[in-house]
């Protein structure tokens, strides 16, 4: 294994150390997304791909934002549905923030309702809130919401994530969704994109006023950086990759504050095709957001410390007898999650794969996201 720089394991806050060492062989026949997933099964340190690779290469210390009554999100704003900022606290005391979209002609309707959140390390300007506004044209009360420590929503230090509280956070949403009036509160399903997808499907296992649970291109978050991609980390990296994160411990304990490495993806040529196309979506126009830890930051150095031995999806068997919908580009480097998730579960459960598509086309192209699909599952199941 290659030796990591002392800027230690996480969301790729390290150089990024590439080898097909311990790399293990796609169960499909290989393609141009395989070879590039190839070369960075072993990146060093502890999930490494850690926060879901995106993330990859870190995010200031950014403080939280007092939220913006501008429209600033990625995509152009629906005259066909009603939007309006609300704030909302977890069970652990933290504020969050949310976007909440309604069918502007709704009346006196009382609707489904869907919380949504995603992709790691990005806010609720981006995909989630593109996904929530389509949602809602489509008749659903939705709320887009920043998780805890990230974006507009409250908690310190900035830019971490814990596989517990970010859990939680999808049942704050619920609480949130089902105190506003005009939402049938036994009518609410939740969709997690990316690493919230894992977060979603942990929450709607113990959440059981969760009626449905949807996952777009999704990622196991603890899987990910405990094991490395396609569970290529050995027990002797493992270890090593634990030692340096108690190392950074002393570290920030000596320091008073956590550290954080480099701004995310920053690329400087070589990386993988899935490395360059998080990079087309979070560092251009297409999808950058100054408050994304993918588009202008990182998350803190000792951020896998949770992940590394709290499995999120244990009990994915649990969310039956309630629908899961798991949504995935048969291209993405990341499809092993959907279909590992798939085959845990038990039914009601769907995988759709979605011909040609890769992990981040499923983020904000809308003739590649399956509305259809989704509005069609929501429906049936919130009906």
């Amino acid at each position: 294994m290659a030796a990591n720089t002392p800027g230690l394991p996480g969301p790729l806050q390290m150089e990024m150390t590439m080898t097909d060492q311990n790399s293990e062989t796609p169960q499909r026949p290989e393609t141009p997304v395989d070879a590039g997933r190839r070369s960075f099964l072993s990146l060093t340190g502890a999930g490494i791909a850690a926060l879901g690779a995106a993330s990859l290469l870190p995010s200031s210390n950014a403080k939280a934002q007092t939220m913006s009554e501008t429209w600033d999100k990625t995509f152009p704003k629906s005259d066909a549905v009603a939007h309006r900022k609300i704030t909302f606290a977890n069970r652990y005391g933290i504020t969050l923030s949310g976007d909440l979209y309604e069918p502007a002609n709704r009346g006196d309707a009382v609707l489904p309702a869907i919380a949504i959140s995603g992709p790691f390390g990005a806010v609720k300007e981006q995909s989630s809130g593109l996904y929530a506004q389509t949602l809602a044209e489509r008749g659903f009360v939705t709320l887009a919401f920043d998780p805890s420590w990230t974006g507009e929503s409250g908690g310190a230090p900035r830019n971490m994530a814990s596989p517990e509280i970010n859990t939680e956070d999808f049942s704050a949403a619920v609480d949130a969704l089902g105190l506003q009036s005009g939402v049938d509160r036994e009518r609410i399903g939740i969709l997690g994109i990316c690493g919230w997808g894992g977060m979603a499907l942990n929450a709607a296992a113990i959440d059981k006023r969760i009626r449905a649970v949807a996952a777009s291109t999704m990622y196991d978050m603890t899987r990910v950086m405990s094991k490395g991609y396609n569970d290529s980390v050995t027990l002797e990296q493992r270890t090593a990759n634990l030692e340096q994160l108690a190392n950074q411990r002393w570290l920030d304990a000596e320091a008073g504050s956590p550290a954080y490495g480099p701004v995310s993806l920053e690329l400087k040529g070589g990386e993988p095709q899935f490395v360059v196309e998080y990079a087309d979506y979070y560092k251009t126009e297409r999808g950058f957001h100054p408050r994304a830890a993918n588009s202008n930051g990182s998350f803190t150095l000792t951020t896998p410390l949770s992940f590394m031995n709290m499995p999120l999806l244990s009990y994915i068997a649990e969310i039956s007898p309630r629908p899961m919908l798991l949504v995935h580009g048969s291209e993405a480097h990341s499809r092993y999650f959907s279909e590992t998730a798939f085959a845990a579960a038990t039914e009601p459960k769907e995988l759709l794969l979605i011909e040609g598509a890769n992990h981040t086309d499923l983020y904000d192209k809308v003739d590649v996201i399956p509305f259809d699909r989704l509005q069609s599952f929501f429906e049936q199941h919130l009906a």
